[in-house]
């Protein structure tokens, strides 16, 4: 059976700036665990699967109910897990939610899959969200992306832009990366073919491997500023996002 769309949450436990944060409990739930039940409540996906190659991430999820599929511990970047798994499981787009995610938006999942049911042409799409903060602004744990007038990326970079000359502060339009990703099948497979290029190496940002080698991505809007986990400060303000109130 193919599926139309199957999301597939990369998780590792080495994270370079926070180790072991896939099995983080944030207010007394794994945070690998928060982010699959966010994508099971996409409407638009017909199956969930967390991608590891860590034991102990593989039997949280399945404790909780979670379909796993373990994959090589060589993978450079979590597209290039997800295509390991693109070649068990058929589908006619796959997406990438980060598993440093917990407050996902399943609206946001959806509106990735409906983008490419939608438009054929599409290739690899994601999301993105206004940028408010200055301190946001500024992170390079906080990805930045410029778009045509199409709505396709220009770039994606951890360096504020686009630069504002004249200005101060956060100039109109500023976006913030939002890391669901959607990909067609066939660009999928092809993807861990390419060449890592030097704008992705210097950034280790995965997308700018598709832009290098040619390929548009659309952004579409987000409908969630949901905090993502980079850092332990990170996780700090997640835990108080996920009690409050």
């Amino acid at each position: 059976m193919v599926n139309a769309a199957v999301a597939v949450i990369p998780a590792r436990f080495a994270s370079t700036r926070l180790p072991g944060k896939a099995l983080a409990e944030i207010a007394g739930v794994p945070m690998i665990v928060r982010v699959w039940r966010q994508a099971r409540n996409a409407r638009l996906v017909d199956r969930v699967v967390v991608a590891t190659d860590d034991q102990r991430i593989a039997s949280v999820v399945r404790d909780a109910g979670g379909e796993v599929e373990m994959t090589a511990s060589s993978h450079a970047t979590g597209t290039d897990r997800i295509a390991e798994v693109a070649r068990r499981i058929s589908a006619e787009i796959y997406i990438n939610v980060q598993g440093d995610q917990p407050f996902v938006a399943p609206a946001d999942i959806d509106a990735v899959v409906k983008a490419m049911l939608d438009e054929p042409e599409l290739v690899m799409a994601t999301l993105g969200a206004p940028i408010l903060e200055l301190s946001d602004w500024t992170n390079p744990n906080k990805v930045k992306i410029v778009c045509d007038r199409q709505g396709y990326a220009l770039y994606f970079s951890r360096s504020p832009i686009p630069f504002w000359r004249n200005g101060a502060g956060v100039p109109a339009g500023a976006l913030h990366h939002v890391a669901v990703y959607g990909y067609r099948r066939d660009f999928l497979l092809n993807f861990e073919k390419l060449e890592q290029g030097q704008l992705e190496k210097t950034e280790k940002l995965e997308q700018l491997r598709a832009m290098e080698h040619g390929y548009r991505i659309r952004v579409i809007a987000s409908s969630s500023a949901a905090p993502e986990v980079d850092t332990a400060e990170d996780l700090a303000l997640a835990i108080k996002h996920a009690t409050k109130g």
